[in-house]
This record gives structure tokens, C-alpha cells and sequence, in this order.
């Protein structure tokens, strides 16, 4: 990309953010609201897709596909066999918040599953 003072604004406002998560405390934070939200999300979203019982399938479908390409992302190996994602502190902060979202996910649904089977 080109230097220009648009491109510069836009770097620095990005480090700036990843110093301000780089925190232990923020960045714990974080993939707690995230895991919160995953739990919130798997709730939520089938039962708005139950109360029209037309989406049902597709609902399921998108949830499906979430979790799976969030897996992928997070457990793939490069033919080195080390995570694709990994630096020198771990995963990235956005596969470590995704992959919470997708576990508080998940544990809704299995919530979901055992009220209705209840």
C-alpha cells in the first residue's frame, strides 16, 4: 500500500488498539465477553428461528458452517506441523476470541438441546 496520511492514521490506530489488548487483564476480558457472547448468540438464535419455523434448517446450517471454519482455523497444521495461526505468544487475539465464541456457542446449543429434551 501506498504511505499516505490515511493509510498512517489507520496503522497507528491499530497498533495502538493491539497495545491497549496486549494487557493480560484486557485481553482475558475480552475472550470472556466473547465466550458471554457466543452463549448469548447460541440462545438466541434458534429460538428466533424456531418462532418462525421457516429458517430452521438454513439457521442450522450457518451455525454449522461457523463452527466448523473457526475450527479449521484454529486447529489447522501447516505440513511443519505447528499451528497455522501461532506467533512467537501463542494464537492471534482474534482466532483466541473466535474460538471462544464458538465454544460458548456450542454449550448453548447443548443447553438448548437438554430443555427441550427435558
Amino acid at each position: 500500500m501506498q504511505n499516505t496520511r490515511l493509510n498512517n492514521l489507520i496503522n497507528g490506530a491499530l497498533a495502538r488498539f493491539g497495545r491497549w489488548f496486549a494487557n493480560p487483564w484486557r485481553h482475558l476480558s475480552l475472550v470472556l465477553m466473547s465466550l458471554l457472547l457466543g452463549t448469548f448468540l447460541g440462545s438466541a438464535i434458534p429460538a428466533t428461528a424456531g418462532q418462525a419455523a421457516k429458517l430452521d434448517l438454513v439457521g442450522a446450517g450457518v451455525l454449522i458452517l461457523f463452527t466448523e471454519m473457526i475450527s479449521w482455523i484454529v486447529y489447522a497444521k501447516s505440513p511443519q506441523g505447528r499451528p497455522l495461526t501461532e506467533n512467537s505468544r501463542g494464537l492471534s487475539l482474534l482466532t483466541q476470541i473466535l474460538n471462544a465464541m464458538k465454544i460458548g456457542m456450542t454449550y448453548s446449543m447443548f443447553v438448548e438441546a437438554f430443555k427441550l429434551g427435558s
